[in-house]
């Protein structure tokens, strides 16, 4: 039996189910009974590759090893963008043992999985327990039955076979642009319930500004066996102070479905919104002859409206949406991120002035909605429908049942604004992508679907013209200035964008820059762009190969490119008094496994961070306009080296959110300028400066009234000038008894560094150590693109080794690193 769960451990219980016809689930508040819950987090071993359960899998010691792993685990940790092979597509296995002890009376034992890529099987001993098909929403399999029929109840053999293998009948498509993980990539548990529980419990508020919000509390049981006779049913709401603001006691006998169990007030609501994210609380409490089953979720008061060709409303007020998007991947974890880690992303994110987030492209762990709920983030989570046709009735009922789980999972979050339909469904070459018809019919019954399960919210999709008519909130593409066009059609585009749709918003727009690449005068790219001929992203565009020029084929890729780009976008943006607001894509670079050729390989590199969360320069121009807390950021901290000729003047970036600042060289004021909405670039926050050869300081303080803040940056200023690149040098720059980060930079004959160059090297190692690589960061790649002519890579080490550098038609570089114990 298969089940999945809106909420358990933190929240409200939910189940759907993955598979027709509809199964059913229970929850069991940790809070309250933590006996009857067990994360299962250790003691498990894992094996990559395909065998027989019925045998092979608690006798294959001969055969195989296993490897002691903890949950949560991905099986493409490593090898999510490694340079030289795709990620392993294919069976994992994962097994361990458990003891038994549900402590209800003919209470049911179930095994929760909040997550596992792509479709799963769980095993207890050789009976196949369930299975589910879906990478992303959480499921349930009642084990009860099966563990029955094991000998040993303290031993129970338990395996669990995740694949990630290619399917065309399952969602998403294999040939999406990014890497469709495997594993157990979120938390297990292990969960008793009594054998009359709660399946699911939601909370439905219907609210205008200046009246009382009208809350309805529904239920579902779960009770596979036949129930009878009346049980109790106790329900509390807790105000965001923490008192107690409603109570109802009620008397049921057993029923079917989702009914109403209580109907009410709040005369004075507290709401719902970014700047105060106020969030209550449901309690309600089962108690039957079985046992006590009870379950909690937290809800929120909020009000929204989207103005037909104009602005977004929340709670009454115009509210732009400034917004970002994110994979559930990072550098070492992948899909398996860790709850801190994922704590910090979004504390970055809040950080950049971020009140809006899509979840790209499937639904997301219950930890990114609850974070969302308490920083107040809106949010658009749409199911996994990514560049294909329907490509078969299964593959549409699929979809249909995904709809329908993470609607039934994620609707009590106050967070969520829309339910994505789907994303870029008129891909070229898609399985079925050509039929306009059946796509626009499917659309409309996910549409629909969503509308009757939850009416208070609208629909959405982005990239498919031919059929935007269809979902509630539609999002062309533009990506002026990156995959078409220059940006400084934005306006324009955005303009033509409001009028062909009632209800528009721009998701996706950016540019990928390499970490660490900067450019001392503008890309020489842009003198080739053509213009007056769209901002879309067609085809294949985002190919490094083929196609008319183009910013995303031919350009530079520099942080300074993406932030002039963030710049003239975001102050188009705020002008804009219609403007419902945009998505730019994408917080956090990820990988994917149709970018092979890319500066870092695998890698979509568009991120305002890296794979591991290490901010770019974009990030604070992102500050400077949707932050009050007084910051002030010196354009290229991670830019060693300046250059030029001795007496040029040079651009120096400043983004603050100050209403002025002034700037010192070397311990020398050269004057305050104030900020200037739509002076461009850095809203007038720019100043061209000759810099002295060797090292350079600058320091910049922003004033506020009576609030300041501050930044400084040292950097060399190189006037000597090179020829082609003719030699790689390696050096250490950071060392440690067990690990040492060393650079490589390229120099030309005479050994002036050339610091314009994006050449492209290769890292490897031998003796007693390892490079730390396939980390999907510039220097965290054992194959890269140069940053203004250096690259580095950091390595463990337990003895002697010899790190080299190679490039195409360059002598190597050798660095021999001695034992320092």
């Amino acid at each position: 039996m298969t089940i999945t769960r809106r909420s358990f451990l933190a929240g409200a219980a939910c189940l759907g189910v993955m598979k027709t016809p509809l199964l059913a689930s229970a929850l069991q508040d940790t809070h309250s009974q933590p006996s009857t819950a067990q994360r299962l987090t250790d003691g498990w071993e894992f094996y990559r590759g395909p065998l027989d359960p019925k045998f092979q899998v608690w006798h294959s010691e001969e055969l195989v090893t296993w490897q002691k792993v903890a949950l949560p685990h991905c099986f493409n940790a490593y090898d999510g963008c490694d340079p030289d092979t795709p990620a392993y597509r294919g069976q994992g296995w994962y097994r361990r043992k458990l003891a038994i002890d549900n402590p209800y009376p003919q209470g049911r034992t179930l095994l929760h999985v909040e997550g596992a890529g792509q479709s799963s099987a769980v095993y207890i001993g050789t009976e196949r327990a369930g299975e589910h098909v879906g990478g992303y929403d959480e499921f349930m399999v009642d084990i009860t039955d099966a563990c029955g029929r094991q000998k040993d109840s303290k031993a129970v053999p338990i395996a669990i076979l995740c694949d990630n293998g290619r399917d065309l009948d399952r969602m998403p498509s294999d040939l999406s642009d990014f890497t469709l993980y495997g594993g157990l990539y979120r938390n297990v548990s292990l969960v008793y319930v009594p054998a009359l529980s709660l399946e699911a419990v939601h909370t439905a508020v219907a609210f205008e500004p200046g009246k009382a919000a009208q809350v309805t509390v529904t239920a579902r049981l779960y009770a596979p066996q036949p129930v009878s006779g009346t049980f109790d049913i106790k329900l509390a709401i807790v105000d965001p102070a923490g008192k107690t603001v409603h109570q109802q006691s009620l008397q049921r006998t057993s029923w079917n479905g989702e009914v109403e169990l209580a109907s009410f007030e709040l005369p004075s609501p507290q709401v719902w919104a970014p700047e105060t994210p106020n969030l209550y609380r449901c309690d309600v409490t089962l108690q039957s002859p079985s046992g006590t089953a009870s379950a909690s979720h937290r809800f929120g008061v909020r009000h929204t409206r989207f103005e037909e060709h104009g602005p977004f409303y929340l709670n009454g007020e115009r509210l732009l949406l400034r917004g970002t998007q994110r994979h559930e991947d990072h550098a070492g974890y992948a899909a398996a991120t860790p709850e801190s880690v994922l704590r910090k992303e979004f504390e970055l994110i809040k950080g950049m002035g971020a009140n809006f987030i899509r979840l790209a492209h499937y639904q997301q762990s219950r930890l990114v909605l609850e974070l969302c709920d308490e920083l107040g983030i809106l949010v658009w989570e749409e199911v996994p429908w990514c560049r294909s046709g329907i490509t078969s009735p299964l593959f549409r009922q699929r979809g249909l049942d995904l709809m329908r789980i993470m609607i039934d999972q994620h609707r009590n979050h106050p967070s969520v604004l829309l339910w994505g339909l789907g994303n870029e469904d008129d891909w070229p070459s898609e399985p079925g992508g050509e039929d306009h018809a059946q796509i626009r019919a499917y659309m409309t019954e996910l549409r629909d679907l969503a509308h009757k399960q939850d009416p208070s919210r609208l629909t959405s999709f982005r990239r498919c013209d031919f059929a935007k008519d269809i979902p509630d909130v539609y999002s062309p593409s533009i990506w002026a200035g990156w995959y078409s066009g220059s940006y400084v059609e934005y306006r324009e585009a955005l303009e033509k964008a409001r009028t062909a749709t009632p209800f528009f918003f721009h998701a996706e727009w950016g540019a990928d820059s390499h970490a660490g690449r900067h450019a001392e005068d503008p890309d020489p790219m842009l003198a080739h762009i053509l213009t007056g001929r769209g901002t879309a992203e067609k085809g294949f565009d985002y190919k490094l190969t083929g196609g008319a020029p183009r910013m995303s084929r031919d350009g530079e890729w520099s942080e300074t490119y993406a932030c002039d780009l963030f710049d003239w976008y975001l102050q188009t943006q705020e002008s804009l008094p219609w403007l419902t607001g945009t998505a730019q894509w994408v917080f956090k670079d990820f990988t994917t496994p149709l970018r092979v050729d890319n500066p870092v390989p695998r890698v979509n590199q568009k991120g305002v961070t890296t794979r591991d969360l290490t901010p770019k320069e974009g990030y604070y121009v992102f500050q400077s306009y949707w932050t009050k807390e007084p910051m002030v950021r010196i354009y290229g901290h991670n830019w060693p080296v300046r250059w030029g000729k001795a007496g040029q003047q040079r651009m120096v970036r400043i983004y603050s959110n100050c209403a002025e600042v002034e700037l010192w060289l070397n311990g020398k004021s050269v004057g305050v300028k104030k900020r200037t909405a739509g002076d461009f670039p850095c809203s007038g926050l720019s100043w061209d400066l000759s810099f002295r050869e060797g090292e350079n300081e600058l320091r910049a303080v922003g004033k506020s009234g009576s609030s300041q803040a501050s930044d400084s940056v040292r950097f060399q200023y190189q006037t000597a000038t090179w020829s082609k690149p003719a030699k790689l040098t390696l050096r250490t720059v950071q060392s440690a008894p067990d690990h040492v980060t060393i650079e490589a930079r390229m120099l030309d004959a005479t050994g002036v560094p050339c610091l314009d160059s994006r050449t492209v090297v290769r890292f490897s190692l031998a003796g007693n150590g390892a490079l730390i690589d396939n980390l999907g960061t510039p220097n965290g790649s054992r194959v890269v693109q140069l940053y203004n002519g250096r690259a580095e890579i950091s390595l463990r080490r337990t003895g002697p080794v010899v790190a080299s550098v190679h490039a195409e038609g360059i002598e190597s570089a050798f660095l021999t690193l001695e034992n320092t114990h």
